[in-house]
């Protein structure tokens, strides 16, 4: 699914101009991002949350040639979902019914 494909969905559900779900899907992104550059977890309930996580500094290798290479720090997104969604996931698996 696309930013696109929301703004679609909401302009059909809502009836508000396409125009406006795309400026409502890109603000809605635009506040994540903020939040996560901020340093703030961003907790969506029912779907999950999504937080930075800062990674060390590490050793690694090159997989084609095995020099060792040092993997600068940095850090990493990451998003776990909500246990409503895992289990909304299982059940489609299971019973293949997707709603």
């Amino acid at each position: 699914m696309t930013k696109k494909d929301l703004a679609n969905i909401l302009n059909k559900t809502l009836g508000i101009s396409l125009r406006e779900t795309a400026r409502i899907v890109d603000r809605f992104f635009d506040l994540i991002i903020k939040d996560l550059i901020k340093g703030k977890n961003v907790k969506l309930p029912g779907f999950g949350s999504i937080k930075i996580q800062n990674r060390q500094s590490r050793i690694g290798r090159n997989p084609t040639t095995g020099d060792s290479i040092k993997i600068a720090e940095r850090k990493a997104i990451v998003f776990r979902p909500s246990k409503n969604l895992k289990k909304k996931l299982n059940e489609t698996a299971t019973n293949g019914k997707v709603e």
